[in-house]
């Protein structure tokens, strides 16, 4: 993937990994990227998904499409998430088998391995014990197409290798209140909370309608609408309440150096020189009370940070093994506090 002219699809262009795969790709001089929208292209639909690689016949695949969340959305919506990602991972992958596909990178997810697993969590763990059932379901899917990849490579000589990255955040995040992951949460929380300090409705409804919940602020009612509307997520003018204990411990890697180590290993390494998979990570881990502290900080709010123990933690620590990558000639380059910055200055810059 070394000439600018190579045709390159991204699946899940407008998302966070597969929109900074883009920025890389277009950095490096790439200009035959294809890309479709879920409006122009839904990956669910195993005809339309073909009928798209026989007509653009892609030589290179980013598979970073997915339906993605954090423990919460997890645990409300199990059959969707299984379902979903399940019927994307399986369309692309065998789309890409009979289109006669050059190489295919896989994104997956460090929730495959068992909640159990000795850390740091090492690619030989799959599979050695049981899932946390939190995000069982998402991680059954992530883990088959892991397989399909790798069996796919077996019986058709395919190159489909997986990568599995530790949490990401960036640019592009997603930060409904319902459904993100932990880190692009606390942003989102700790800046309405310091809105809501500052009695800086105009400010708050206008974050709130770009996830269609605008409220009336220029009324006393209004504003009480606003303030239980927060208060249901624990977002409160002088504290924040959040789930678990903050005792979990974390491992995140900046969206922008994960794209960069997909770019890497899809210029320099075939599956067969990666093993079933790989995977990508910071090497480095910090407890969730620790990162709401210093997201207060980043953000500039004041007030308390306050824990429910009476909701799950999850997965009580998860740190990558980065060995396999390290010794490949890759590392990240972007520490979690400039990343964190990096997020905090798109977000508010982007409601």
């Amino acid at each position: 993937m070394n000439r600018r002219n190579h045709k390159i699809y991204i699946a899940g262009h407008r998302g966070m990994v597969g929109s900074a795969i883009r920025r890389r790709l277009e950095a490096k001089g790439c200009k035959n990227l294809i890309c479709r929208s879920h409006g122009e292209l839904d990956l669910m639909r195993q005809q339309d998904v073909e009928d798209f690689f026989e007509k653009e016949r892609p030589e290179f695949v980013f598979l970073c499409a997915a339906k993605v969340g954090g423990i919460l959305a997890n645990s409300t919506y199990k059959a969707q998430f299984i379902y979903e990602n399940l019927m994307i991972a399986a369309n692309v992958i065998h789309a890409s088998y009979k289109c006669g596909v050059k190489k295919l990178l896989n994104l997956g997810s460090s929730c495959i391995y068992p909640r159990g697993a000795p850390q740091p969590l090492k690619e030989e763990y799959l599979l050695t014990s049981e899932l946390e059932p939190t995000n069982e379901p998402y991680a059954i899917a992530k883990i088959a197409a892991i397989k399909l990849c790798r069996y796919y490579n077996e019986q058709y000589g395919t190159n489909f290798m997986s990568v599995m990255p530790t949490n990401l955040y960036g640019l592009n995040d997603n930060f409904d209140l319902e459904t993100s992951h932990a880190l692009p949460a606390l942003i989102r929380k700790l800046h309405l909370a310091k809105l809501l300090s500052q009695k800086d409705y105009i400010a708050i409804n206008n974050d709130l309608e770009k996830y269609g919940n605008k409220l009336p602020e220029d009324s006393t009612a209004g504003r009480e609408l606003i303030t239980k509307h927060l208060a249901g997520f624990g977002i409160h003018a002088d504290k924040v309440m959040l789930w678990g204990t903050g005792a979990p411990r974390r491992e995140f890697l900046y969206a922008d150096d994960m794209s960069d180590a997909c770019v890497f290993l899809m210029e320099n390494y075939d599956a067969n020189n990666t093993g079933e998979f790989i995977n990508i990570g910071a090497g480095k881990d910090i407890t969730l009370n620790e990162l709401a502290d210093m997201i207060s900080q980043i953000t500039g709010y004041k007030g308390r940070i306050e824990w429910d123990n009476t909701k799950p933690d999850g997965t009580p620590k998860k740190l990558l093994d980065i060995t396999r990558i390290g010794g490949k000639g890759w590392k990240a380059g972007i520490s979690l506090e400039k990343g964190v910055e990096k997020t905090y200055e798109w977000y508010v810059n982007n409601v």
